[in-house]
């Protein structure tokens, strides 16, 4: 059997191919090219540099901490308005105070203990908005037989000197000794006339019975006024007035404890004389929040709650 021997295909050269191509040109067969035009480019414009200026001048304001305090205090007053709308015109938003304050009272006090630490009472005193201002302080003395509260006597020397009245008040403790209370108590406060009464902080029953508690809780009011010549306040929450105290010391000044109330609903007959009714109002001169209170009565009815 014989095999014959297949030539390759003849490859064309570059320049041959180009040769048929400009005969293709020139016989007419070719397809002309289509030139196309060149879009114009738009040059771009220089920012100016007053309005860059302007730019950076706006981005600096936009992330000041200044800037940003003032959007959220207007949008904090614009909340408190809105929240105002319909309710008791008498019970409205103080900006200055953070809190919402009865507006049927003239006369405002806070109570504060070492929890706000070192406090400027000048400050305290002399900030004010519309007719609200400070002018009474209760301040904490002592706690139980053995706890006398680091910042009293600072402060029951200096909230007198920036013309603020004062009372000192005792954390009862049910579960130690009433009279021992009281004793240690008056070692720790020296009243003078113009101070406001001694104050008996009475909130839980520390494990005791109710009958427990009042017996030494007599026993602290007794030795007190004994010794002062003035009935003490009694300050507790009103809960705890009504399940453990209504009833078996109406003869004494009532201060009561209810936040966040229009009004304070004690019961008919209750004679309480401070409401204390806020623990969230920012004072200038206390680094925390404070208690915030009224008094039931006007500049008279203080002045007679005084010791004389």
């Amino acid at each position: 059997m014989y095999f014959y021997a297949v030539p390759p295909p003849i490859k064309k050269k570059p320049t041959e191919l180009l040769k048929r191509a400009t005969a293709a040109k020139t016989s007419g067969t070719a397809k002309p090219a289509v030139r196309r035009k060149k879009a114009p480019v738009k040059k771009k414009r220089a920012m100016p540099l007053q309005f860059k200026m302007l730019i950076a001048a706006l981005l600096l304001i936009l992330f000041s901490p200044l800037y940003y305090g003032y959007v959220l205090k207007l949008f904090s007053s614009s909340v408190s308005w809105i929240k105002d709308i319909g309710g008791d015109p008498n019970y409205r938003t103080y900006k200055s105070y953070a809190i919402r304050i009865p507006k049927n009272f003239s006369i405002h006090g806070i109570d504060v203990s070492s929890y706000q630490g070192k406090i400027d009472w000048k400050k305290v005193k002399v900030m004010k908005e519309d007719s609200v201002h400070v002018t009474f302080a209760f301040i904490k003395a002592t706690e139980g037989i053995s706890n006398v509260d680091p910042y009293f006597q600072r402060n029951w020397r200096e909230a007198p000197k920036a013309g603020i009245v004062c009372g000192a008040y005792h954390y009862f403790i049910p579960r130690k000794s009433g009279l021992w209370q009281a004793r240690f108590f008056l070692q720790t406060v020296k009243f003078e006339e113009g101070d406001l009464p001694p104050v008996i902080d009475v909130e839980d029953l520390s494990g005791q019975s109710p009958e427990k508690m009042r017996k030494e809780l007599t026993d602290f009011i007794s030795h007190v006024e004994k010794k002062t010549g003035v009935k003490p306040i009694i300050y507790s929450g009103l809960v705890f007035y009504k399940d453990y105290l209504k009833g078996h010391f109406d003869g004494y000044p009532l201060w009561i404890a209810h936040y966040y109330q229009a009004e304070l609903k004690a019961g008919v007959g209750t004679k309480w004389h401070f409401w204390q009714h806020s623990d969230r109002a920012r004072i200038t001169g206390i680094s925390h929040v404070v208690d915030f209170n009224a008094f039931k009565g006007d500049s008279l009815a203080f002045q007679q709650m005084l010791i004389k």
